[in-house]
């Protein structure tokens, strides 16, 4: 595959992280000897499709957010049979939609928060769970719209008037502890990176802001959670048929020993601060070469 189209952008709350993952993938790609036709993606979905004609032989798929990483537009390029990277349709779209994740995680066995889905009127009424508890969108990435209630708070009336994600919303059990990342790239769990952010608690802020956290990868933690998290890292990309790279986050407790994943995102931020591609390096892999091997794992159901 010689000629590939980056698509980046989007019209989701993600667009400028997606911008920014764009700039530097093109770059890298075209670093590695890649002819890239940049598409920066808009409201306009027939745009979007004739900028993909004359046909590349791949799309690298930048999109991060709901049309973007959601199964939408890979619909779309299955529909056009044209090879893109990370996961399918099907895969997309449950782990975009937090408590179908959820039910196929818990099905798996895999370590999850108790929760549940609640309509967001009801948030306003009383507590759904013991606090503290974490109010989160079922369909957002990149902890958009994600709320901590602890004990002494008074803000819940306040975020459920002001909710603008829908009419439910995802309530989990608190986790105390760390917040730990795993990337996958295909069959291969690459690292556990600790994100320590600078706030209390790892917001959209403190992912993409300079200086908003700092990682420590290897992350320092006992054998065998560091290989637990590695392997429900893995189990996590095949339970819901995920191809390509993903990144699954998790919270860690060193009090109980309790390690418990929190999502799986299949598509990776990859921009400067973002996690997968510090995990590649540490693994002696280049950000040129890990762009390369996303489009020569590049794919369609067609």
């Amino acid at each position: 595959m010689s000629r590939v189209a980056v698509l980046y952008g989007g019209i989701s709350a993600e667009r400028e992280v997606s911008l920014a993952s764009g700039v530097k993938v093109i770059a890298a790609l075209r670093e590695a000897g890649y002819e890239v036709v940049p598409i920066e993606v808009g409201p306009d979905l027939r745009a979007v499709i004739a900028a993909l004609d004359p046909r590349p032989d791949a799309v690298f798929n930048a999109l991060h957010g709901r049309f973007g990483e959601d199964g939408a537009i890979q619909g779309v390029l299955d529909w056009l049979n044209i090879p893109y990277t990370h996961s399918g349709v099907r895969a997309s779209a449950i782990a975009m939609d937090k408590s179908a994740a959820r039910a196929m995680f818990a099905a798996a066995g895999l370590p999850i928060a108790r929760g549940a889905v609640i309509d967001i009127a009801a948030l306003e009424q009383a507590d759904p769970l013991p606090l503290p508890y974490v109010v989160k969108p079922v369909n957002e990435g990149s902890s958009v719209g994600v709320e901590i209630m602890r004990p002494g708070g008074n803000r819940r009336a306040e975020v459920a008037a002001g909710w603008r994600f829908g009419p439910t919303a995802l309530v989990e059990e608190y986790i105390p502890g760390r917040e730990l990342s795993v990337g996958v790239m295909e069959d291969r769990p690459l690292a556990v990176t600790e994100i320590v952010p600078a706030t209390t608690f790892y917001d959209y802020e403190a992912k993409y802001a300079d200086g908003g956290s700092r990682h420590v990868v290897p992350a320092e933690l006992p054998p065998a959670i560091y290989a637990r998290a590695l392997e429900v890292a893995l189990a996590a990309h095949r339970t819901l048929g995920c191809r390509g790279a993903t990144r699954s986050d998790f919270r860690y407790d060193d009090e109980t020993g309790r390690l418990v994943l929190l999502e799986i995102n299949t598509q990776p931020g990859l921009t400067p601060t973002s996690l997968l591609p510090e995990q590649a390096a540490h693994l002696g892999m280049s950000y040129p070469r890990l762009c390369a091997w996303m489009v020569e794992h590049a794919a369609c159901r067609a």
